[in-house]
């Protein structure tokens, strides 16, 4: 019997890395929210400074999800 996955159904193993892109994707969001919160109620300069340090956080998950075979 040949065994039909869906699109959005999950593997039954788990990437070894999918940990890692989470916690940096949480450090990520919250980085970009402190940043905007920063940036709206307080120094516009250090706010960008902050959004834009959050998104190394976001362009080593991405890469890793890219470069991971």
């Amino acid at each position: 019997m040949i065994a039909i996955r869906h699109r959005n159904e999950q593997p039954q193993e788990q990437d070894p890395l999918m940990k890692l892109r989470n916690v940096l994707n949480i450090i990520f969001i919250a980085g970009a929210l402190v940043g905007v919160a920063v940036y709206i109620f307080g120094n516009q300069t250090v706010g960008i400074y902050i959004v834009l340090g959050s998104m190394v956080f976001k362009l080593v998950e991405s890469g890793i999800r890219i470069f991971h075979t």
